[in-house]
């Protein structure tokens, strides 16, 4: 399937959304899930108010959403789902490096971002395996 990639960003005041592969698609709110739906809008009436041929070929048909974060913005999103302790546990990474992280005070090398992000992933294998 087609992938529309959304880079998500935390500026001072907002939150920004831009799609890395389509120009012309932009977005932003005060909080990540304001400027999700910014960006969907954005799509919308990208499509809506052009003609078909003005239209990026990877909007027609059938695609899906990828977002990328930063780091401040990822752990902020998630803030109230995953404490920092236990991000602690599933990275190895000790709390108060991750709040550095969080707050932008610190920007974490690529190693660190990736065992973040690795966590994560596992963490959303588990979950897909669970049954109730």
């Amino acid at each position: 399937m087609k992938q529309v990639r959304i880079i998500i960003e935390k500026t001072d005041d907002l939150y920004s959304a831009y799609a890395e592969n389509v120009e012309g698609v932009y977005g932003g709110g005060e909080t990540v899930a304001e400027a999700k739906q910014s960006v969907v809008d954005a799509i919308r009436l990208l499509k809506q108010y052009n003609a078909e041929e003005g239209v990026p070929a990877v909007l027609k048909g059938e695609y899906e959403l990828v977002y990328r974060f930063d780091t401040v913005s990822l752990l902020n999103y998630y803030k109230g789902i995953i404490t920092n302790a236990a991000l602690e546990r599933m990275t190895g990474i000790n709390q108060k490096q991750l709040q550095h992280y969080a707050t932008g005070l610190k920007k974490p090398r690529r190693p660190q971002a990736k065992k973040i992000e690795h966590a994560l992933h596992e963490l959303g294998k588990e979950l897909l395996a669970v049954e109730l």
